[in-house]
């Protein structure tokens, strides 16, 4: 059996000899060629020997031919910022204020870069006529984002109508890409709209519904297979998407695959994905990934299941890894031995945070997959970056990208388990979701609020005590004595809520907490000569 053959029977839910792979092989075409990926994006011959050689190397049943979501938008007029290790990334929005997309030029088969993917997909095709070639374009949703920018979001409520129209123009385009590509050779149109992982299902059912629809029938009326390719925290979107009428469902980590499994055959729907990009594959060993594939596999199990990553491969994965993954898939021989191996990662490690937060300016944190690569964490960076400006020196912003070791442990040290998400002063605040300006104006506000009461609160003489009732039981009797015995005026509070406590910058309890002076104690209880020093302070 073909590569070809196999991912056309498992997207029919046709039970077939071994699990079908397709390594999403897009800027790491460069690195396998020794090229820059602004350099590599641009050239067909490039492409055509970084698809060579991922095809020698990890043997895959399909593969794209190029994974770049900005092609149409570039066609269409946006300008791009390029990168040397990732896809380019949207930099202007033509229709940005609620312009008409009348004004945008027309994009035909000779716009931008496309002459340059359909002479690809033709090369490819003639060269590997038994691999399943895979067209990736552009979602409508993920597009009219890139044409109109974030401010979408506000358009979905105060001019629905504007968005409709935005959206029936998008789906126009992706149904062009579609025709492209097939009519070059290729087998499955994969629609990728990472962007819509940003909604619920209502508004899903509201706007994306109809557009992404009518592309698959389009794509399944002139004879391709169909994906639907969505990335972030999109769980809640996984049946929507099914009854949009896809023949597979494709998904990133950020959402389990045994939930993904049962919705989708619910619907008898094709899926695939899940495979770790960073944790794993880029950072892990090759006994981690074939660890990994191997959990994917039997998750999958043998129905319609296609193993892949859960998006583009980063560029510097290393070429070991994808081989032991594609060693897995070919060979029962080394299933049978993984299993039997215990290779399991020690835990990430975790960073003391015990003195976050105490700053005398918020810190807001974004932590990413890469926001030059990934749509949903470019736009959820660039709402940060919009607004931090409005607090003048009040804010400080970072970006935590987890393609290094250094984001993936800040990632495990504030506990949060989806991205892009965005937390301010160490506290999980928008997960997997893009803020409207207003809500996160609102939230760094807040935040600035309780600050600045905590600043007022520090002219005045008091003590605070934080912990549980037994904790700080003792130590309220000392400080209590201490007061009296000195004639002080000092107000002694007694907290013992965690998040109270943390308002004050305490992690670690019981807590004695000079206002004016900060934290003294944090995590044992002074003695009763060193409380008397610190009241002595306050007098």
């Amino acid at each position: 059996m073909t590569g070809k053959e196999r991912i056309q029977k498992a997207f029919k839910n046709i039970v077939v000899d071994q699990t079908p792979w397709v390594p999403f092989v897009g800027a790491h075409g460069a690195f396998l060629t020794d090229k820059p990926a602004d350099e590599y994006l641009k050239s067909a011959q490039n492409m055509f020997e970084g698809i060579n050689k991922a095809i020698e190397h990890y043997l895959p049943d399909g593969i794209p031919v190029c994974f770049d979501l900005q092609i149409e938008a570039e066609a269409l007029g946006c300008q791009l910022k390029w990168s040397a290790e990732n896809p380019p990334a949207v930099m202007s929005h033509p229709l940005e204020g609620g312009k008409n997309y009348n004004i945008l030029p027309d994009m035909n088969s000779s716009s931008g870069r496309i002459p340059v993917l359909i002479e690809l997909t033709e090369r490819t095709r003639l060269a590997h006529p038994d691999i399943a070639l895979y067209g990736l374009i552009t979602g409508p949703f993920t597009l009219a984002l890139h044409l109109l920018g974030t401010d979408i979001f506000m358009k979905m409520f105060e001019d629905p109508d504007y968005v409709h129209r935005l959206l029936q123009y998008a789906s126009t385009i992706s149904m062009k890409m579609a025709d492209w590509y097939l009519e070059a050779g290729c087998d499955v149109i994969a629609v990728v709209d990472p962007m819509t992982s940003q909604i619920g299902p209502d508004q899903f059912e509201q706007f994306i519904h109809e557009p992404v629809s009518a592309v698959f029938s389009h794509i399944r009326d002139a004879g391709g297979l169909s994906s639907f390719f969505v990335c972030g925290q999109a769980q809640q979107n996984i049946d929507v998407m099914c009854k949009t009428g896809p023949d597979n469902v494709s998904i990133d980590e950020n959402i389990p695959l045994d939930f993904v499994r049962d919705t989708c055959r619910r619907y008898g729907i094709s899926f695939g994905g899940n495979l770790q990009l960073t944790l794993v594959l880029l950072m892990g060993t090759a006994e981690e990934c074939q660890k990994h594939a191997l959990e994917c596999i039997e998750m999958g199990g043998d129905l319609g299941y296609i193993l892949a990553p859960g998006c583009d491969l980063p560029m510097k994965t290393p070429v070991d890894n994808i081989k032991a993954i594609s060693q897995l898939v070919q060979d029962q021989y080394t299933r049978d031995i993984v299993k039997a191996l215990d290779t399991s990662k020690e835990e990430t490690p975790r960073l003391n945070l015990a003195e976050y937060g105490r700053t005398e300016k918020v810190i807001v944190d974004i932590i990413t997959l890469d926001s030059e690569s990934c749509a949903p964490c470019q736009y959820m960076v660039e709402a940060v970056k919009t607004i931090a400006p409005h607090f003048e020196e009040l804010v400080d912003w970072r970006e935590h990208s987890i393609k290094n070791l250094d984001g993936v442990t800040f990632m495990s040290s504030l506990f949060v388990k989806n991205i892009p998400t965005i937390c301010i002063d160490g506290r999980i605040t928008f997960v997997s979701k893009i803020p409207p300006k207003k809500e996160l104006i609102e939230a760094i506000q807040k935040r600035i609020n309780e600050k600045m009461k905590l600043r007022i609160r520090e002219k005045h003489g008091k003590i605070v005590l934080a912990g549980s009732n037994e904790e700080v039981v003792e130590m309220k009797e000392k400080a209590r004595i201490a007061v009296l015995e000195l004639g002080a005026q000092i107000d002694v509070e007694i907290i013992t809520g965690e998040e109270a406590a943390r308002l004050y910058g305490v992690y670690k309890t019981p807590a004695w907490i000079n206002v004016r002076n900060r934290i003294k104690s944090e995590g044992s209880e002074p003695s009763s000569e060193v409380m008397r020093e610190w009241i002595k302070a306050l007098i």
